[in-house]
């Protein structure tokens, strides 16, 4: 993206420049254990992924109340426009905006283009130290369900109840089933491979090679080649919810089409019982 600043994506000019404006609380999301605690952007605050943005008891997103603790904190105002940004290709950053955009934040929360990667690679100020602000007293809104997908609004798509289009967003080895996670990952499902229909569109296509998103006439294009034009209600799904998260913004913040992540995922879904699933072998069940 070439813009200074999107209604959804701040460049690290736009970032560097407004490190000292007390209307914007930046916010690092990375899953990394101590990548914030060595090095941060300047004032930057700590969400951890693991325990801060997840019910660590339900497989659940975090409540209202434990997020709007953590808002508090950062002294996040009504009118603070947050700014998030992490290590792993942005990917639980954007999980962090899509949190943020469910307890209503909407535009008031921007990914910055390129992430940690970027940041980094042009060898911009960070700093260990740990900010400290005035607590706030923001109140946050009940949850916007419409930007999440449950297992059975899969299966509304799946089984034709409803109209809409599936993306998968993981690497064709996974979509195919030829691999059940990324090299290193421990899988937690047990079949392998995608929901039947879902379009295999992986979340690297729409990205340069800096971790910047590409041009929004080349994203748009590359969805429209798949069937995805903003026509048809979209659901986007990984592994955990965490790739989809990044899609989900470019599909939703970035292009405007009707979008719902599935955090459950692949690690639901392909262990759910009497689901069909589509891989080398065709469409199998698990039987009930």
């Amino acid at each position: 993206m070439t813009d200074n600043v999107s209604h959804s994506l701040v460049t690290a000019d736009w970032l560097k420049d407004n490190l000292e404006n007390p209307k914007v609380r930046v916010f690092e999301v990375s899953v990394d254990p101590g990548v914030y605690e060595k090095a941060h952007i300047p004032g930057a605050v700590n969400l951890d992924w693991h325990v801060d943005l997840v019910d660590t008891v339900n497989r659940d997103i975090a409540s209202r109340e434990k997020l709007q603790a953590q808002l508090r904190k950062a002294g996040v105002e009504e009118d603070t426009t947050v700014v998030i940004y992490g290590d792993h290709n942005n990917w639980f950053a954007a999980w962090g905006a899509w949190v943020l955009d469910v307890y209503g934040f909407g535009e008031r929360v921007k990914l910055l283009d390129g992430g940690r990667k970027l940041w980094e690679a042009r060898g911009l100020a960070l700093t260990d130290k740990v900010p400290s602000f005035t607590a706030s007293s923001i109140e946050l809104p009940e949850r916007d369900n419409s930007l999440r997908a449950r297992l059975a609004n899969v299966l509304d798509v799946v089984e034709g109840r409803i109209e809409g289009k599936l993306i998968d967003i993981r690497s064709p080895d996974e979509y195919l089933g030829k691999i059940f996670a990324p090299e290193g990952v421990k899988e937690l499902s047990i079949r392998a491979g995608h929901i039947p229909g879902a379009e295999n569109v992986p979340w690297a296509t729409i990205v340069n090679e800096d971790g910047t998103y590409k041009p929004l006439d080349e994203i748009r294009r590359i969805y429209a080649d798949k069937g995805v034009d903003g026509s048809r209600p979209v659901i986007t799904y990984c592994r955990i919810g965490e790739r989809s998260s990044h899609s989900w913004f470019a599909l939703k913040r970035l292009l405007g089409y009707e979008v719902r992540n599935y955090d459950g995922s692949w690690t639901e879904y392909g262990n759910a019982v009497g689901v069909p699933v589509t891989n080398r072998s065709g469409t199998v069940w698990l039987g009930k």
